[in-house]
């Protein structure tokens, strides 16, 4: 197995390196990364996902290629505006509600998108749980106007009640990401009610099988997100944006970009906005290993998870 480290070009999600562990196995390999605010027993579906795409591979695709956003972190309008310009992608995912930015902030973000887009393009934004209702209320209605109209505002609030009281008081489609995820049961988790889109994640979820019945379970239309992976995790959640029966949104698995490197030389970066759909994920390289002292935890950390799976 390979532990890497690499840099982030910008902090996200109170990071700046990005590490995890790449396993082989006779499909190929598979990426187990959980972030550290993920416990031993909240891990296992990371493991399992790892374990899918290097032991078993995944289910035949119904498409070759899936058009994806570019994501757009906590940075300046300018430097948001020559992010959008440069993916190449007709729609971004705007990071919001950060602790070191200001609704203002964000709107300056949002509006600069919006330029950088065109009119045709689609705005969504993230506020990653950060909101209560009323504050949620007044930050998507300031957000869907600084946009010249939203797409739609991912997990505004923390509990699905908040995200139901949000929906009925707005115009906006909610997305429904960490209420599904984190769910104690995502098969069972009622989402239909409180959001427009499900947003899936194949490590949190336990894989790609087991994210396709969670789609199935949900009942709503799907987006496809990173977990900020290398190409090796990238792959995974392009196979289940790949065999998704359809797929009416452009999906978060552009985010190699936030990266400073990668570990495969056949990386998976957008052209024109789209990616291909792998049969398994790219060959990595020894490129960005991880220190002794970062790669001993990590294969500590990653006996533990196993010892619970």
């Amino acid at each position: 197995m390979k532990v890497y480290a690499i840099p982030l070009r910008n902090r996200f999600r109170g990071i700046t390196v990005r590490e995890g562990v790449l396993l082989p196995g006779p499909a190929g390999w598979g990426e187990f990364c959980p972030f550290a605010d993920y416990s031993d027993a909240g891990s296992v579906p990371w493991l399992q996902a790892a374990r899918e795409a290097s032991e078993a591979g995944w289910p035949a695709p119904v498409r070759d290629r899936v058009e994806v956003n570019t994501t757009v972190p906590v940075v300046s309008p300018e430097k948001a505006y020559e992010l959008v310009r440069a993916s190449g992608c007709r729609t971004a995912k705007v990071k919001v509600a950060d602790p070191r930015s200001a609704l203002a902030d964000d709107c300056e973000r949002v509006a600069a998108v919006r330029d950088a887009l065109g009119p045709s393009g689609a705005v969504r934004v993230d506020a990653n749980m950060a909101w209560d209702v009323d504050t949620a209320v007044r930050a998507i209605t300031d957000l869907d106007k600084a946009a010249g109209g939203l797409e739609y505002a991912e997990q505004p609030c923390p509990t699905i009640d908040d995200l139901a009281a949000v929906r009925r008081r707005v115009s906006v489609r909610i997305a429904a990401d960490e209420s599904i995820r984190r769910a104690e049961d995502p098969l069972k988790v009622a989402v239909a009610g409180a959001a427009d889109v499900a947003v899936l994640k194949v490590a949190p979820l336990g894989g790609v099988r087991r994210a396709l019945e969670v789609a199935q379970a949900c009942g709503l239309p799907c987006v496809v997100s990173s977990a900020v992976e290398t190409s090796v995790g990238l792959a995974a959640g392009l196979a289940l944006a790949g065999a998704l029966p359809e797929l009416d949104f452009a999906c978060g698995l552009g985010t190699l970009s936030l990266l400073e490197g990668d570990v495969c030389a056949d990386s998976l970066s957008p052209v024109d906005g789209y990616l291909p759909v792998p049969r398994r994920a790219p060959e990595p390289t020894d490129a960005y290993p991880a220190s002794p002292a970062v790669a001993a935890a990590w294969v500590d950390r990653l006996a533990r998870v196993r010892a619970l799976s």
